[in-house]
């Protein structure tokens, strides 16, 4: 049995300083709102060096110590596309925004009243509990059903 699957793999991180959080204002139709700094791995890139590098191309930051605290994953034609989530507190430089969104410093309290991308809040719930480290979609009944493990 063949257990090869077509894979794409993506890094976000969640960036903060005390009750703030780094967000963008993503301008791309695919995943409009507010979300958190990230993008693909290159091929033969590692995990860490590549939420480095797009959290550097997207906010201007230069991040230390990303913690891996999750995985998203979810069904794409032939396999699966898999997120790794990090967070970290440790960063330098200053914050500059790329063409795909605004960056800004959000406080937390503020969070529910900003246009976030879909599903903001379980990705955050996976990020910052210790008891999940996993979110993932499941079509089932010409539906998403949405697990957090």
């Amino acid at each position: 049995m063949d257990r090869t699957e077509r894979v794409e793999l993506a890094t976000i991180c969640l960036v903060y300083k005390n009750n703030k959080v780094l967000l963008q204002n993503r301008v791309k139709e695919d995943w409009k709102g507010y979300a958190l700094p990230g993008g693909h791995i290159e091929p033969g890139e590692s995990v860490v060096e590549s939420v480095i590098r797009e959290v550097k191309e997207e906010t201007g930051l230069d991040i230390q110590n990303p913690v891996l605290c999750g995985i998203k994953q979810f069904p794409i034609e032939g396999g699966r596309y898999l997120i790794f989530l990090f967070k970290t507190t440790e960063f330098s430089g200053e914050l500059v925004s790329s063409p795909e969104g605004e960056m800004v410093w959000v406080d937390r309290d503020q969070l529910s009243v900003l246009d976030t991308v879909e599903d903001f809040e379980e990705l955050l719930q996976v990020m910052e509990r210790d008891d999940l480290c996993e979110f993932q979609y499941v079509p089932q009944e010409n539906q998403w059903k949405l697990y957090l493990h």
